[in-house]
């Protein structure tokens, strides 16, 4: 079967609708949102916008492209947990019903009795630059706070991804240091810079201002 990678036009990437054969309570929640962005399960029909991060480049974007990867596997872990377990998960952001990509967690054990959260953004090049990704990685820290016992978040993103760190200084992470050699991309080893955000670093939604993004 040949992949065809699904092309929408700027700013518009909609999620097929979920006929009704397939309809599940996934499909009926409150998304977790604030003036700009959603985030929101995965439901079944928006697996082919999903796929297209393993079989186009330019979705992915210059930092995240790995070769190519089996689309199929979005559907397996799907199909097995919805995306949401113990150890991680993955939530759409969506601007009303145009899906903009999706944000991702999972966990790092740091001792024998706790652990926190590593997090990560991937949205689609039509929506890049607008402020998306700092609304949607912020709703997913106060996400993880409020449903998790967790102290601490952390990030981790290459040292010349320069757009991404500014992202996450918006939200309030803190650049920790960087490690070296770190990640393989592109034929070379790349350095990658760590950041963090703790519990009480957060402000409480209500108490926070409005940032400009």
């Amino acid at each position: 079967m040949v992949i065809v990678p699904i092309v929408y036009p700027a700013g518009r990437l909609r999620a097929p609708a979920v006929p009704a054969e397939v309809r599940d309570d996934r499909t009926e929640f409150e998304p977790m949102s604030d003036e700009q962005v959603s985030l929101r399960p995965v439901v079944e029909g928006d697996l082919p916008l999903l796929e297209r991060f393993s079989t186009d480049p330019e979705a992915v974007g210059p930092f995240g492209w790995q070769g190519w990867a089996d689309p199929g596997r979005w559907r397996r872990e799907w199909t097995e947990s919805g995306f949401l377990g113990d150890t991680g998960g993955q939530l759409l952001v969506v601007r009303g019903a145009d899906v903009l990509g999706f944000v991702a967690w999972r966990k790092i054990v740091t001792s024998r009795t706790s652990y926190c959260w590593n997090v990560g953004i991937n949205l689609f090049p039509e929506v890049r630059g607008q402020g998306f990704g700092t609304r949607a990685q912020l709703l997913l820290v106060r996400y993880l706070f409020a449903h998790t016992q967790v102290a601490r978040v952390e990030a981790a993103t290459e040292v010349d991804n320069v757009a991404e760190q500014r992202a996450l200084e918006k939200v309030g992470f803190t650049p920790e240091g960087v490690a070296r050699a770190y990640l393989f991309r592109a034929g070379r080893w790349r350095d990658v810079v760590f950041y963090s955000l703790l519990r009480d670093e957060l402000p409480l939604e209500e108490e926070e201002s409005t940032p400009t993004l």
